[in-house]
Parts: C-alpha cells; structure tokens; sequence
C-alpha cells in the first residue's frame, strides 16, 4: 500500500535516501541518482525515485561485487530487465505520536561499542530481528542489558537524518523474553531521540505482531505500510 498520488513526499517515504545523502554519507558509495551503504555497514540501498536513470546509477553502484541490496518505499512491483527480486518483506513504518513515551521499568544498560560487536552478531543470530553487520554499530548508537558476562538484549539508531531517527535492532535473547528488555531498550533509545528534538521511527514486519504490540504500548503509531524489497542487480 504506498501513499496516495495527491500527497506531497514525507521524509520517512525514502528514509535511506536522505540518510545516505546527510548523516550517513561517510557511509555511503554514490554515483548519479544512487546511493547505497558500504557493504560492511548495511545492505540498503535507495534512489531518489524509480526511473530508468536511477536504476541504470544503482546497477552501477551495486554491480555484481556487492551482490543484493534492500530497497524499501514505494518500489515498483515489476522490476527492469536484468534487475531480480529475490526475496519481498511487507513491514510497517511506525511513528512515536504525539504524546509523550509511555513509562517503562528501566534496566541496567550500557553503550556498546565495536569491541561488543563479536556478542552483538551472536545475540542477532539467535534472534533474527533484521539486516545487521559488523559495520552497523557505525549508523549511530546501540545499547545492550548484560546479565553477567552475557549480552541479552539490544537496541541502537539505524537510519537518521534532520528530524528523524530510527530505532533498530531490537532483540532479546529467547532465554530472558517476557522480562520487559525490549521495551526497556526501545524506550532507553527512543528518549535519547527525543531529547536531541527528533522523532523517533522504526520498521516492524506485519506479521510480527507480538513486537508491534510492544511498539503501541510505548507510543508509537503506525504510518503506513513499506514493502522491503532485496534486489540483485543485472549481471555485469
């Protein structure tokens, strides 16, 4: 479901897009109408609107060396010759609305740093909450709750830009789900968003409802309905 023809663009249609031109642009390669993250740091990729020039600019930012990229928004449901959709996602785009977050019970967290990001991989592994790589931790902050010498659960910032910034890789071990960690975390993360005068974003997968759940509770509200698309460029 993408956004009637009438309205004007918001922010969030093309997240990535604005993320890679401002915050993230030491993160970013680039030519023309394309840009996509190192392939160490994330696997999104995004144009600025879907014409044959920019998808000519992304094959060539991609290539067949960086293999697939995400595309999200209002992607076309019939890709260009050469261009394969190797794997579609429908998520939701949830917004905090306007009131406040609601309280939650804290935990003890701390910062995470690139010397956590051997347990942070370990921690995704066993959760599967989305895309995360070594080079992640670099899209901004991350926060974990340790139980002794063990990573439980996390929450960071992912897509940012004037305005806005994302709340990402929410996960909790399954051994210690149903304690409230991922509340906690989603909440510690989002404060930090508000208090710089942002407002805070993240993606959920319609069929998670458990976690959108959690999201509602919080504050957020749903904005509108993206469809995450993994694409392989035309070979050569």
């Amino acid at each position: 479901m993408g956004k009637p023809i009438s309205e004007e663009p918001h922010p969030l249609d093309n997240a990535v897009w604005r993320a890679l031109g401002s915050r993230h642009r030491a993160l970013a390669r680039e030519r023309g109408r394309a840009r996509a993250y190192r392939s160490d740091v994330s696997v999104f990729a995004a144009v600025d609107t879907f014409d044959p020039a920019s998808w000519a600019d992304l094959a060539e930012v991609l290539g067949p060396s960086h293999g697939c990229a995400f595309l999200s928004g209002d992607v076309p449901s019939e890709l260009p010759s050469g261009w394969a959709a190797m794997g579609r996602v429908g998520c939701l785009q949830m917004l905090l609305g306007t009131d406040a977050l609601t309280p939650v019970v804290p935990v003890p967290v701390r910062a995470l740093t690139p010397d956590d990001v051997p347990v942070m991989l370990d921690l995704i592994a066993r959760t599967e909450p989305g895309p995360f790589r070594p080079g992640t931790i670099h899209m901004g902050s991350y926060y974990g709750h340790f139980e002794g010498a063990d990573l439980v659960a996390m929450a960071g910032e992912r897509l940012g830009f004037d305005g806005y910034t994302e709340v990402s890789a929410v996960c909790t071990h399954p051994a210690v789900q149903g304690r409230g960690f991922g509340s906690a975390l989603t909440h510690h993360v989002a404060s930090g968003i508000v208090a710089r005068g942002e407002r805070p974003f993240l993606h959920v997968a319609e069929t998670n409802t458990g976690a959108r759940r959690v999201y509602e509770k919080l504050g957020f509200v749903q904005r509108r309905s993206v469809e995450a698309v993994l694409v392989r460029a035309p070979p050569g």
